[in-house]
């Protein structure tokens, strides 16, 4: 059986997983529950956090145009999601569309880039939720040693980001013993965080002193863009809305929405921060995991900087547990599709919670994120994403020509000029990548294909498909 009659089947047997009645996941969620859960995942520590550092190394006051250009790049990806999230709706996002699309191996790359993506971004989470704690404390008058707050190399005498483990270790044990999520408690959560970041704008801009919005791009323009690479981390979250794509009520009308409405109201939120944050104080002096507080405190504001402290907290605390649970979700997808071994994605026996592979990903995260800055961990954690978006923005093109006549009732529109505008902005920002994050990245690409060639081609579903075909067919005259 070739390989394209074989995606075909693949993408057959996706569909019938989600419409067979009494199969999947119970279907629950709106588009108003859609665009809550995008908001939720994507205010995080790219708008508590990296606005901060990348004002302060790369972009300056220019950081604003920086979430403009990550917007956009997001945006045509985004379309491109919304397609195949209104025609493929199964759980497992990029991976299973690319495994739908372009095949086993780019499923694989994109599984594996997927796990990049939430191991490394909840480290960096997990640093933001640190720095923020600390300022807390900072306010109690409880002030924890400088060796235990940061990591190795980022501050004098620092020995490791004690707070960031903890966090890290906490979020994993309730995922071992299992977690009720609501619908309604997510609203809350968010409802919460959007509160605190609508707060800061409106006090801070009483704040504001145009003259430190001057000089605008003081890094110049590959500092602009550098910083869009870095601050694009921000945005990571709303694919996460399509591995929902099973509880999702009308998955061909609400994706789309959950998707697109989330990322335009976070793109929003960006740019207002960001103003207020570079007009209330000098970029020079937010290179800081806690920026917000930090800008807040230099104007004397510092019960509103404990206010926000708290609702960072709050908010950064979800977004950890989301990833850390995103994390298990494509373990189990790749399992399933025996790409990894079965035991991978065991489930305890009691707790009903996979997890052997929970409590390992907790423990490599809790290391990165004691022992890595949270600079590091958001470069590699984008270049990992911006590549998924460039297959994703690649299989739309292809399922175009493959299958022109499967129902979109979500078609990206100016296709194929958006797609293609959605690759070429993802790899411009991953060409503004510092090279260490591509040496890094392509590591990790090599170790995963070594586990693919030696362990997943040998016994996915399709090498198993392939071989039953093969013996099944009549032998040739």
């Amino acid at each position: 059986m070739s390989s394209a009659l074989l995606r075909k089947k693949r993408i057959r047997d996706i569909i019938a997983q989600t419409e067979q009645p009494g199969s999947g996941l119970k279907k629950t969620l709106t588009a108003l529950d859609l665009t809550a859960l995008g908001i939720g995942c994507v205010v995080g520590a790219g708008i508590f956090v990296l606005t901060g550092v990348a004002a302060a190394q790369h972009a300056g006051p220019a950081i604003v145009v920086s979430f403009v250009i990550s917007g956009l790049a997001c945006a045509f990806a985004a379309f491109a999601y919304a397609e195949f999230a209104s025609m493929i709706p199964a759980a497992g996002s990029a991976y299973s569309y690319a495994y739908a699309t372009l095949g086993e191996i780019f499923a694989w790359i994109i599984g594996w880039d997927l796990i990049l993506e939430y191991s490394v971004g909840a480290s960096a989470v997990a640093v933001g939720w640190s720095g923020y704690f600390n300022s807390i404390l900072q306010g109690l008058g409880v002030s924890l040693p400088a060796a235990l707050t940061a990591a190795p190399g980022s501050a004098p005498g620092a020995f490791i980001n004690l707070p960031a483990s903890l966090a890290v270790a906490a979020m994993t044990y309730v995922l071992v013993v299992g977690i009720q999520e609501s619908s309604k408690l997510n609203k809350i959560v968010v409802a919460v965080k959007i509160a605190v970041v609508l707060f800061f704008i409106a006090v801070g801009a009483f704040w504001v002193k145009p003259a430190n919005w001057h000089p605008f791009a003081p890094f110049g323009w590959q500092g602009v863009m550098t910083g869009a690479a870095i601050v694009f981390f921000a945005y990571i979250g709303f694919d996460a809305v399509s591995t929902t794509a099973e509880e999702a009520r009308d998955p061909k009308r609400d994706l789309p929405i959950g998707i697109i409405a989330s990322l335009a109201i976070c793109t929003l939120l960006y740019i207002l921060v960001a103003l207020v944050l570079t007009g209330i104080v000098p970029y020079t002096s937010l290179d800081s995991p806690a920026p917000m507080a930090v800008a807040l405190n230099a104007i004397g504001q510092g019960r509103a900087a404990a206010l926000v402290s708290i609702g960072a907290v709050s908010g950064l605390t979800s977004v950890l547990l989301v990833m850390l649970l995103g994390q298990s979700r494509v373990f189990f997808a790749m399992s399933r599709d025996c790409l990894l071994p079965p035991w991978a994605a065991a489930v305890h026996p009691r707790y009903r919670t996979p997890y052997k592979v929970t409590i390992g990903t907790g423990t490599v995260v809790a290391l990165a994120s004691g022992l890595l800055p949270i600079g590091t961990l958001a470069e590699l954690c984008n270049i990992g994403t911006l590549f998924a978006f460039v297959i994703v923005s690649a299989g739309v093109l292809i399922l175009r020509r493959t299958h022109p006549d499967r129902p979109r009732p979500f078609r990206c529109p100016g296709a194929p000029v958006v797609p293609l505008l959605g690759i070429a902005f993802c790899f411009y920002l991953m060409a503004s990548l510092p090279w260490q994050t591509w040496v890094r990245f392509i590591v990790w690409l090599a170790i995963g294909l070594v586990i693919y060639f030696s362990y997943g081609v040998k016994h996915s579903k399709l090498a198993t498909r392939a071989a039953a075909a093969t013996i099944a067919a009549p032998p040739q005259a």
